[in-house]
């Protein structure tokens, strides 16, 4: 990283090198710091138990996954990821975890788009894109592209969406 280690970052915005809390929001495809990093599946995590306080907690709502075949390794292949538990032990961490409880909230979202309380789709930068176009936006979402790309092949969407 050109600015420094995490907690270096962290200081030079609090003035201090640790959080209260922080959210994993990475997952199991995380990579290593730098350009071309390789994959590193407990990066985040290990970093997030690092920079947070004693007593603080931890969200974890990244993806993570019981089995990988694309893994990097045989631990990852198999959902085993090296996290520094016994570091988040002893900083005495509460750590949240698992997928979104979609069905508790679904139906208050779901009327708050429709009256135009909330604007899901400028939320989360969608990209209406055509068929064609369609490798390029995956190709550019693996990249790490901060947008979510929805293909629209018979331009249904044109004038609803921002393209």
């Amino acid at each position: 990283m050109s600015q420094g280690s995490v907690e270096d970052q962290i200081a030079q915005i609090l003035g201090e090198p640790e959080v209260d809390a922080a959210v994993d929001a990475v997952g199991f495809e995380a990579r290593a710091h730098g350009k071309d990093a390789p994959e590193a599946p407990a990066t985040v995590l290990n970093s997030l138990m690092g920079i947070t306080r004693a007593g603080g907690a931890l969200g974890v709502p990244g993806l993570y996954v019981t089995d990988d075949p694309g893994g990097v390794d045989d631990d990852a292949r198999s959902g085993t990821l090296k996290v520094r538990l016994g570091l988040g032990w002893a900083k005495s961490h509460r750590f949240t975890t698992g997928q979104c409880p979609v069905m508790k909230y679904h139906r208050s979202l779901m009327m708050a788009i429709l009256h135009g309380r909330v604007h899901i789709a400028k939320a989360v930068n969608a990209t209406v894109i055509g068929l064609d176009d369609a490798p390029r936006g995956y190709a550019e979402f693996d990249q790490g592209a901060s947008r979510k790309y929805v293909l629209d092949p018979h331009g249904a969407l044109t004038g609803v969406m921002p393209v």
